[in-house]
């Protein structure tokens, strides 16, 4: 695969720059000057650079199905991390499944970055980053690892972090295989008020990224890719947005993940937008902000459209991505 000239930033998709702008640098790499190349071939390509990447693969603890590899950012180089290392960031190449594959890492790139800069949702850092032959793969840097923390021999401190898989205390061996997709978001929200001591601060912020998740079609936003997160006074809050990509391109899946959708299925009546504000009701979410909530959510159209002919997908997946959103957006519109 060859190299596809840069003209947008590789994590701000900000116009003119051929590597990673400043604003990159201080965000993803704490400010030092990153190449957005890796110092290695891409998986499955060389028997060398294989090796390094299935030791590596061991040693990551993050479950999904998509491939991830760990890395560490050594002075201003990322590389694999070594046994008894703590990585910071998350690498995902290109997956081996799918429809599209080759578009995943950009889509969720994109995706992630106009939850950020259109409708200010927090999320985890992120950006593209290229293999040595032009590959690009998705990078992220974990927010469950302190900053400055001590990255070797096991002794980097880590903020607690847990998923609302575990909160709601499902596993495959107690709920089957398909554990993370039972119920409806509003037990997200329950089970939120259970744990967070600022729910009334944190609830907006879920039903935000909900909506964003309806607008963008991502149907993969099950239990595990929602958590909490310690906070340096050691109580929880909502912890930043992950996972954020539109699914629809890749796999058939539906409007939701969860099989009951955004509601207990005697409360799932009515239209999507009649539903959300159901929700809001139920997730004791003002009205006043609820609508404001929405006003954003099917505002900034222009913002976005920028945003994906920025983006380093190809031009038939741009198209695809664009009018998956305006069809969702129309939806909520005349609802």
């Amino acid at each position: 695969m060859s190299f596809v000239e840069i003209k947008y930033c590789p994590c701000t998709l900000s116009e003119d720059f051929d590597t990673y702008n400043r604003t990159a640098l201080k965000r993803l790499f704490q400010g030092k000057k990153v190449h957005h190349v890796l110092p290695y071939d891409s998986p499955s390509t060389n028997p060398e650079t294989d090796q390094q990447f299935e030791e590596n693969r061991k040693r990551i603890s993050i479950s999904g199905v998509q491939e991830k590899f760990s890395l560490l950012l050594e002075k201003n180089k990322l590389r694999l991390i070594r046994e008894g290392e703590q990585g910071t960031y998350i690498l995902k190449p290109i997956p081996g499944a799918g429809k599209l594959p080759d578009q995943m890492p950009a889509n969720e790139h994109l995706t992630m970055q106009i939850a950020r800069q259109v409708y200010g949702i927090e999320t985890a850092e992120n950006g593209l980053i290229f293999f040595k032959d032009g590959t690009p793969a998705y990078i992220t840097k974990r927010f469950d690892v302190k900053e400055g923390a001590s990255l070797s021999f096991g002794k980097a401190e880590k903020l607690a972090q847990d998923d609302f898989a575990s909160l709601a205390q499902r596993t495959p061996q107690t709920h089957g295989v398909h554990y993370k997709y039972l119920g409806n978001y509003l037990e997200i929200f329950e089970l939120m008020q259970r744990y967070l001591p600022t729910y009334k601060l944190e609830a907006p912020k879920l039903l935000k990224t909900l909506v964003f998740n309806y607008l963008y079609s991502n149907g993969d936003a099950h239990f595990k890719n929602f958590s909490i997160l310690e906070t340096p006074f050691g109580d929880y809050r909502l912890s930043p947005a992950y996972d954020l990509l539109n699914s629809r391109i890749h796999i058939d899946d539906k409007d939701f993940a969860l099989e009951d959708g955004l509601l207990p299925r005697n409360l799932a009546l009515g239209k999507t937008s009649f539903q959300f504000a159901k929700l809001a009701e139920k997730a004791l979410i003002s009205e006043k902000n609820f609508n404001e909530i929405m006003a954003l959510m099917i505002s900034k159209s222009e913002f976005v459209e920028k945003m994906i002919a920025a983006s380093f997908l190809n031009n038939h997946t741009k198209r695809n991505y664009l009018q998956s959103y305006q069809g969702r957006l129309k939806q909520l519109l005349k609802e």
